[in-house]
Order: C-alpha cells, then structure tokens, then sequence
C-alpha cells in the first residue's frame, strides 16, 4: 500500500472511540537498516479562538490493527 492511498484515512481509537485525525500529510519514521516502518508522525491543524494550534501525534505501527477503505484504528495504550 502507498502513502498516498492511507492519506484520507481517519484514524479512530477502538478502545475509547475517539477520533484521532485524519492521517492526511503524515510522515513516516522507516527503520534504515531493515525498511521496516516504525511509526506514523500525524500532524493536526485546528483553529483555536484568533491563533492557530498544531497538534503531531506519533503512533507506533504496532499500535494499528487494522487498516480499512476509510478508517485505521489503533490502540492508543
């Protein structure tokens, strides 16, 4: 699977439910040696009264478990 195809995904905790994000402009952190993805970097923007908040949430691969047409869920703990 590329990239580009996990970027309109939302990523959804299963265990509280919560929407973590939409993976969107993600970055990947790659194990050198192996090629092995390591963890997903997801960068939220949301508006906050006048100025604006940027949010990154590091999610390690291990934490996914499943990876469907529109949604990742992942276990936060």
């Amino acid at each position: 699977m590329r990239l580009k195809s996990l970027a309109k995904k939302e990523v959804i905790d299963v265990e509280s439910g919560a929407k973590l994000g939409v993976l969107g402009k993600a970055d990947l952190i790659i194990e050198p040696e192996s090629g092995q993805i390591k963890s997903l970097v997801i960068l939220n923007h949301s508006l906050m009264g006048i100025g604006s908040m940027r949010k990154e949430m590091v999610i390690n691969w291990e934490q996914i478990t499943t990876i469907g047409e529109d949604i990742i869920l992942l276990r936060k703990t």
